[in-house]
């Protein structure tokens, strides 16, 4: 989009742009190409006097301060309260000069998609400085050459020409009174960390972070509860961000449970445009989503911060940095925690709490390792090796559930097909992250329906059932490193009815992150 930058003189016999006085000084007034009214339009004004926000410098900007006699747009206001959103998202559901209304009381503010004040251009959105990330194209609307970010394009696309809008107006909210109904008790484990995590908030005067390990199956969202309802009183809205879907679909219940009067709502792909812009007090959100925000939360809450994408994609910690008020506390969860981590704790640049037990006092469950020889070569020939099949009909004779992981989607469809065949009277399904169907797979295994689930490492964090057995087939593999084993066996023996459970790594060879993962399952153990 282009905008005319008007002066003082051209802007004072134009009520409909512009409501209430005010003065520009020296600065200018930006108005969108598609309101300049017939005589400030082409051709009374030379097509060289539209510009693109990219290219005016922004001291020259002109935004007036807030006019309180002014009552905002309701939707609008809970569009963009909290959130840094494209234009073009917004006027989908917004008329743009309802848009510029609200720009001219003083209640939103444009700012550049990119930033070409250094030597590399700079994404406003998700921090991308990298030249490679950058594509360029022909733009139909501002007739140049446009400069557009690739990494967060799957976001809507931001460029040269893109406006990104803030809302600049009172974030006043009128939350709800919170009310914890959940009754359990915490373990004494727990207990510590619970009360670590109120002392880190009751202290809270700048920007500062901590860390929880937990083992896999600890109860670190009961641990939260306490946290939680503090900063419910204290009326600040929450964000509890995680990489993956599958862990904001779990968490979700669990949370409206435990808080029956609090909105709760999930953001993450897929969802409908009107759930997208909701304002809530409990934001549950993947990580992606959380490019939509900016200086809005004074606590962020990051579960299974170890996880992929998050540990490896810059512009999702750029997010969750920017998603943070200059006040705030943001808590990482992991069973797992990162070296760069580590290193923070061991120097001391990083308070923490350790939790070493489950939640029903029994140690988390030992995988084993049993070597099945070149199995890809015997999945070719349409044959299960021996040791895992015998593994599946004694767990399904038993009429247990079980989760198996692959290391490709391709395996995974291959073995399918051979599994369906060998095991015709149980039901069998398969999941990976472009699944259509996922959620309803998940789901059906959750209520019991599916006795055998194959899945890629999508499904390493994020699923709690009860009695499942756990494999893994060409453990070996590059993808399956410590941290992914470990969460892997910590899908098996979470319930205190049943508590053990069987874990096992059927690969072509032992790798050190195999023998890691389970030196790190019985260093934890040892701590019982």
């Amino acid at each position: 989009m282009r905008f005319y930058a008007a002066n003082q003189w051209e802007i004072n016999d134009q009520p409909t742009l512009f409501p209430y006085s005010f003065t520009c000084k020296r600065k200018q007034w930006l108005i969108p190409e598609r309101l300049l009214p017939s005589s400030m339009s082409p051709p009374n004004i030379k097509y060289s006097s539209l510009i693109r926000l990219s290219d005016y410098p922004s001291t020259k900007w002109y935004f007036p301060n807030v006019n309180k006699t002014y009552q905002p747009e309701k939707v609008l206001k809970n569009m963009l309260t909290g959130r840094l959103l494209l234009l073009d998202e917004v006027v989908q559901k917004i008329p743009l000069n309802l848009i510029h209304e609200h720009v001219a009381n003083g209640y939103i503010q444009y700012k550049t998609g990119l930033d070409f004040t250094t030597s590399e251009p700079t994404c406003n959105r998700c921090g991308n400085n990298d030249s490679f990330l950058f594509g360029q194209l022909t733009c139909s609307r501002c007739k140049k050459s446009c400069i557009y970010c690739r990494a967060c394009l799957m976001m809507g696309r931001v460029t040269s020409c893109t406006p990104l809008l803030t809302w600049e107006g009172n974030e006043e909210r009128l939350m709800n009174v919170p009310q914890m109904t959940w009754t359990g008790t915490l373990t004494l484990e727990q207990e510590k960390a619970s009360k670590f995590l109120r002392q880190q908030f009751e202290t809270l005067k700048e920007r500062k972070e901590c860390l929880v390990w937990a083992v896999c199956g600890a109860g670190k969202t009961e641990m939260l509860f306490s946290l939680i309802e503090r900063a419910l009183k204290a009326q600040f809205p929450i964000l509890i961000a995680t990489p993956r879907t599958d862990v904001v679909l779990e968490l979700i219940p669990r949370l409206k449970a435990s808080f029956p009067n609090t909105d709760v709502n999930g953001f993450y792909g897929g969802i409908s445009e009107e759930a997208r812009y909701a304002q809530s007090q409990i934001y549950v959100a993947t990580t992606h989503q959380v490019l939509r925000y900016s200086r809005f939360f004074p606590l962020v809450i990051i579960d299974e911060v170890d996880a992929f994408p998050y540990t490896h994609d810059k512009k999702l910690q750029f997010a969750i940095e920017r998603a943070r008020t200059s006040q705030s506390l943001t808590v990482y969860l992991t069973a797992t925690p990162s070296k760069a981590f580590k290193k923070k704790v061991k120097n001391e640049e990083l308070a923490y709490v350790k939790v070493t037990q489950r939640y029903h006092g029994h140690p988390l469950p030992e995988p084993q390792f049993i070597w099945i020889g070149n199995w890809r070569k015997k999945l070719s020939k349409n044959h299960l090796p021996l040791p895992l099949a015998s593994w599946l009909s004694k767990h399904l004779n038993d009429h247990k559930q079980i989760l198996l992981f692959f290391p490709a989607v391709n395996v995974m469809k291959l073995a399918e097909k051979i599994i369906k065949t060998v095991f015709k009277q149980q039901k069998v399904d398969a999941v990976y992250a472009e699944e259509a169907e996922r959620r309803e797979k998940v789901m059906r295994f959750r209520n019991g329906h599916t006795r055998l689930l194959l899945t890629t490492t999508i499904l390493e964090r994020g699923i709690t059932i009860k009695d499942i057995q756990v494999a893994v087939l060409g453990a070996e593999d590059t993808i399956f490193t410590e941290a992914a084993l470990v969460q892997i066996a910590g899908r098996a023996g979470r319930s205190p009815i049943a508590p053990k459970g069987d874990v096992s790594y059927f690969h072509h060879g032992k790798t050190k992150a195999m023998v890691d993962a389970v030196n790190h399952i019985k260093r934890m153990n040892d701590t019982l």
